[in-house]
């Protein structure tokens, strides 16, 4: 008896370090991922406000009708609201991801 506990002590000391390592790996994974996503979210939605800059000043040498500009107008809330959805469904399948990952490495353990 006194030599299985020894054993399993053994065992537990010796690959705890191990353990918190690969936890460590994961952790720097996801902060890297989460950096990259949002330096990508980040550039596409300043991308998009310099496009919707660029045609709203084309709009001044331009002879639009007002249901036309008003048209436009809804048209650009509409593509900025579905790319804020769209960010929001990166970042919450990244959150998902990480979950899905500790759970698997809490059970491998």
């Amino acid at each position: 008896m006194r030599k299985l506990f020894a054993g399993m002590m053994i065992t537990f000391l010796l690959g705890f370090p191990a353990a918190r390592w690969a936890a460590g790996q994961n952790r720097d994974q996801f902060r890297t991922e989460s950096k990259t996503l949002k330096a990508r979210q980040k550039r596409d939605w300043k991308t998009m406000k310099a496009q919707q800059k660029i045609q709203r000043r084309s709009w001044n040498s331009a002879h639009m009708s007002k249901a036309n500009r008003v048209q436009a107008k809804h048209q650009m809330k509409r593509d900025k609201q579905n790319l804020h959805q769209q960010q929001k469904n990166e970042r919450q399948d990244l959150k998902d991801s990480q979950r899905l990952s500790k759970e698997r490495s809490r059970q491998v353990r």
